[in-house]
């Protein structure tokens, strides 16, 4: 697979009215409209049929990363509010899951807001966590390019970061839904199957499921499984670039858990994939195998052009697993983490996804280039179908299933 030519992002725009953004989620999660596109055949459902959908025999992975409350909200002295946006850990470890575990401080990567008013004193926060009164300090420790790096420490030190967060921050929403995070946005801008703390945006093709959906598609013989990849705030960023080459695309975290390579080995039908975070670990996963294949090293992750080299496109999915496999037995570990970089686009061929569930995307966005390089051109014709017949875009929106021809 050669690097693919002339990709403009223009061709990947379109109008999407401001109205047809959904700002909150319908009443039941399950009650969202599904469009299946298979045999080049677009047909309208609800999300609730999705295991009438599947075909039987069908692996479902999804992700079960659960998004902290990583907006907190200081207030200077003279009154100025200061938002902080925790992005990813940098001390004293990197690990996001093992960074929300850190007791007493941490060090992290975040953004923030109304910066120049912040002149570098201590931001203090008095919390509540429902079980005792504490104190969080923030402390200004110098820039990262666009991002700022931020000292936090807190009494009682017997606390993780996890719980510090759940109780002082704010659920972080995407830029686009224009309002505050209100009480009902903890429950559902969250999966039901959440586990790993760690991602700063929803996984959200998963918000659809309820345990209702899970239980069908067990009744159908639709196996069931969990990647992990803790989704970063670079999943909004646009890009701004008119050819694709010259984007740089953001990182984030992948956990890859033994029991998810058995699975994908014993499936015997179609591999379907809730969500394009599920997607990026997935195709990210064949990489790290193919490299751990050709050079006996496991790579700590995978880069944003290293799908378009050729010499990595050719190994049989089910050889790199079973490797793989064989090198997690033999080293006594039950999970492998990563990095990926990984950027899919149109010329890229899927090497573990058959199916996918997705929520519909921001134009010009790496996920609409990531639904156009499994769909091709048709994408266009569906997402004019959506528009035309009523359907929610984005986070708190509508689904799709694309079935690979």
């Amino acid at each position: 697979m050669s690097l693919p030519q002339n990709i403009n992002i223009a061709d990947y725009r379109y109008h999407l009215p401001e109205d047809r953004i959904a700002k909150y989620p319908l009443a039941e999660r399950d009650c969202s409209k599904l469009l299946m596109y298979k045999n080049r055949q677009i047909s309208d459902h609800i999300f609730y049929k999705l295991p009438e959908l599947l075909d039987e025999g069908s692996l479902l992975i999804m992700n079960n990363t659960r998004v902290i409350h990583a907006r907190l909200y200081f207030q200077r002295a003279s009154g100025a509010k200061i938002e902080i946006f925790c992005l990813e850990p940098i001390s004293p470890v990197s690990d996001i899951q093992l960074a929300m575990q850190q007791t007493g401080r941490c060090t992290w990567k975040c953004l923030v807001g109304n910066a120049k008013k912040w002149k570098g004193e201590k931001l203090f926060l008095d919390i509540n966590t429902g079980h005792t009164v504490c104190r969080l300090e923030a402390r200004l420790a110098g820039r990262l390019n666009e991002s700022f790096i931020v000292e936090f420490s807190w009494t009682p030190g017997i606390l993780t970061f996890a719980q510090i967060i759940e109780a002082a921050g704010n659920v972080p929403l995407p830029p686009y839904i224009h309002r505050p995070a209100e009480q009902s946005d903890n429950e559902r801008y969250q999966t039901v199957y959440a586990r790993y703390d760690g991602s700063v945006a929803a996984p959200t093709a998963g918000l659809h499921f309820t345990s209702s959906v899970l239980e069908n598609l067990k009744k159908k013989n639709i196996s069931t499984t969990y990647t992990t990849l803790h989704v970063g705030a670079g999943t909004f960023k646009p890009v701004q670039t008119d050819d694709i080459k010259n984007h740089v695309m953001h990182s984030e975290q992948v956990v890859i858990d033994k029991k998810l390579v058995e699975d994908i080995l014993n499936a015997h039908g179609k591999i379907i994939a809730a969500g394009t975070t599920t997607i990026r670990s997935l195709e990210s996963l064949y990489y790290i195998a193919a490299n751990l294949y050709t050079s006996y090293i496991l790579p700590s992750g995978v880069g944003q052009w290293e799908p378009y080299d050729k010499k990595m496109d050719a190994f049989e999915r089910n050889l790199l697993l079973e490797n793989l496999l064989k090198y997690m037995r033999e080293n006594g570990t039950e999970q492998i983490s990563f990095s990926t970089n990984i950027i899919i686009i149109p010329g890229y061929r899927f090497k573990m996804t058959d199916g996918m569930v997705t929520n519909f995307h921001q134009p010009g966005s790496t996920l609409l280039l990531l639904v156009s390089a499994f769909l091709g051109e048709y994408w266009e014709t569906i997402y004019d179908h959506a528009l035309n017949n009523h359907y929610r875009f984005l986070s708190y929106g509508d689904a799709c299933l694309f079935m690979k021809e």
